[in-house]
């Protein structure tokens, strides 16, 4: 809750995400999103500030989520 409510006081700039906020924001653990970060498919858009530091902009985290969820849809027509 606390990463929602400081997203929404944030002026409308495109914020970075720690693995931690990206986990929290996606209801995953944190290795789930490391893993996305490093694997083909389905990737998790990531900027690697440093060796082990990565940041995720809440904007792709968002377009990351509304395209599983479009192939989601597109899987469950194909059935």
């Amino acid at each position: 809750m606390a990463l929602v409510a400081s997203v929404q006081q944030m002026p409308s700039r495109d914020v970075l995400l720690t693995a931690d906020d990206v986990a929290q924001r996606l209801n995953v653990t944190k290795d789930w999103v490391w893993d996305h970060s490093s694997r083909k498919a389905p990737y998790l858009p990531v900027i690697r500030m440093s060796d082990g530091v990565l940041r995720y902009r809440l904007s792709e985290v968002e377009e990351f989520v509304s395209e599983r969820e479009r192939l989601s849809v597109i899987r469950r027509k194909h059935r």
